[in-house]
C-alpha cells in the first residue's frame, strides 16, 4: 500500500511537471529578475510559524474552528471505528471489503466540496442584493447551516441506531447511505468555513487557514483516542448519538456567529478585511 502511495505521488507529479508547465517558469517573475540584475541573492528572514496563532485572539475564527471541529468529529467517529462497529455488527472481517467501505463517505466529501462552494457563493449574492450591495461576510456561513443542522447530525446518529438495531443488508446499506450524507454534510460545513476565514482576512488569509487547522488538528488528536474506548463502553448507538449531539452544538455556534459575527469582530481588532479590499 505504501508503494501504491508513493507510486501515485510521484505520478501525480510527473503529469503536472509534464502537462502544467505554466506552474514552473523560474527566472520570470519580478523578484528572480531583480536577483539577476543586481547579482544580489535572497535575504535570511527569520519565520516565526507560532505567529499565526496570534490569529486565534479573533472570536470568528475560534467559532468557526471549533464548529468545524464538532461537525469533523462525527466523521472520524464513523470512521476510526468502522472495523468495529459496522464490520463486525455485519461481520464484514476481509480488509479490502471494509475499505470499501470508506468510499461512501469519500464520494460524499467528493459531491460536497463544490456543491458547498456553488450554494455559499449563491447566499452571499442573494443576501448582498437584499441589503442594497453592503458586504457582510458572515452571510457566507449561512450555507454551513442545513449541514450542521440536518446532514452531519441525522447522518451519524441514523448510522449508529442501523447499526446497533438493523442487521442484515438493509442496515448496511443504509449505513452506506449515512455515510455518504456525513461526507456530503461535512464538506457544507467545512468548505463554506474555510472561505470565511479568507473573506474576513484577506491580507493574512494563509495564516487565518493555518491558525484553523492548527487549533483543529489539536483537539481532533485528543477526542480521536477516546472513540474506541468510548463504542466499547456504551455501545455504538450511544456514542454516535453524543457526537450528534456535539455536531448540533457546532450549529448552535454557527448560527451565533452568524447574528453576531459584526459585533465580534469589532472585539478584537486583528487587521479584518474590509468592503472597500473584498
Amino acid at each position: 500500500m505504501q508503494f501504491i502511495l508513493g507510486g501515485a505521488g510521484f505520478g501525480a507529479f510527473i503529469c503536472m511537471y509534464l502537462f502544467f508547465s505554466e506552474t514552473s517558469h523560474p527566472g520570470v517573475r519580478g523578484v528572480d529578475k531583480l536577483k539577476i540584475e543586481e547579482h544580489s541573492t535572497a535575504p535570511f528572514v527569520w519565520v516565526n510559524p507560532l505567529r499565526s496563532l496570534a490569529l486565534l485572539r479573533s472570536p470568528n475564527l475560534v467559532a468557526v474552528t471549533i464548529a468545524g471541529l464538532t461537525v469533523l468529529t462525527t466523521e472520524y467517529v464513523l470512521l476510526t471505528a468502522l472495523p468495529y462497529t459496522i464490520g463486525a455488527r455485519y461481520n464484514i472481517t476481509n480488509e479490502a471489503y471494509l475499505g470499501l467501505c470508506f468510499i461512501p463517505i469519500g464520494l460524499g466529501n467528493f459531491i460536497g466540496a463544490p456543491a458547498a462552494g456553488r450554494f455559499s457563493d449563491y447566499l452571499v449574492k442573494r443576501y448582498r442584493q437584499r441589503r442594497g450591495g453592503e458586504w457582510y461576510p458572515e452571510d457566507r456561513l449561512r450555507g454551513t447551516l442545513i449541514g450542521a443542522a440536518f446532514f452531519v447530525p441525522l447522518s451519524v446518529l441514523g448510522s449508529g441506531l442501523l447499526t446497533e438495531y438493523v442487521p442484515g443488508k438493509v442496515g448496511l446499506i443504509g449505513n452506506f447511505v449515512c455515510l455518504f450524507l456525513n461526507g456530503f454534510g461535512v464538506d457544507l460545513v467545512l468548505s463554506p468555513s474555510s472561505a470565511y476565514g479568507v473573506d474576513i482576512m484577506h491580507s493574512r488569509s494563509a495564516e487565518s487557514m493555518a491558525a484553523n487547522n492548527a487549533l483543529r488538528s489539536f483537539f481532533m488528536s485528543i477526542l480521536i483516542a477516546g472513540i474506541l474506548p468510548m463504542v466499547n463502553t456504551v455501545g455504538v448507538a450511544a456514542t454516535d448519538a453524543a457526537a450528534a449531539v456535539f455536531a448540533w452544538v457546532g450549529f448552535l455556534i454557527l448560527w451565533l456567529t452568524i447574528q453576531y459575527g459584526d459585533r465580534m469582530r469589532h472585539w478584537v481588532d486583528v487587521e479584518y478585511s474590509t468592503e472597500q479590499d473584498n
